[in-house]
């Protein structure tokens, strides 16, 4: 006789002001046990990945659904972004290999999308494990909190 595994988490639905209706499960919310600066009250997130926006991950509070940062793998987008974790992160985030977590670069948009900007210097650090994150300052690399992201030139006509 062959075992039933049956999925028992129940799932959660919420109507999003930016997002329209979204349907989760617990398994899937990021935990900021330590809050965001800025926003030191919201400690539940989800990564919300959207049609036409593949680069970016939105950080949706759970806590405030007015809420949702944008955010994308500063890896993409700065080839010599070479952070050092200070041993306070893998720590409080235990951490075990360094498979287990992403880092996100949270982005500034300014008016009309015409610049935006990345925290270079206080990555989000997300155990994929726990599901657990904190946003981290480096203490080394010169790294700034708007770094300009690069802009690509427009693909000409006919290419």
């Amino acid at each position: 006789m062959t075992e039933m595994i049956v999925d028992t988490e129940a799932e959660t639905t919420l109507e999003l002001p930016r997002f329209g209706t979204c349907t989760f499960r617990d398994s899937e919310v990021i935990e900021f046990p330590w809050g965001l600066p800025g926003f030191a009250g919201l400690r539940r997130f989800l990564a919300l990945h959207l049609d036409g926006q593949e680069n970016f991950v939105w950080l949706q509070s759970l806590d405030d659904i007015t809420v949702a940062l944008p955010t994308t793998d500063p890896y993409s987008l700065f080839s010599d972004y070479n952070p050092q974790l200070p041993l306070y992160a893998s720590s409080s985030l235990d951490i075990q290999r360094p498979e287990e977590f992403i880092l996100l670069g949270v982005v500034v948009v300014g008016p009309g999308a015409e610049a935006m900007t990345m925290n270079l210097l206080a990555p989000i650090v997300i155990n994929l494990r726990t599901r657990v994150a904190r946003q981290i300052t480096l203490e080394t690399g010169g790294y700034a909190v708007r770094t300009a992201i690069p802009r690509k030139a427009p693909t000409p006509a006919g290419a």
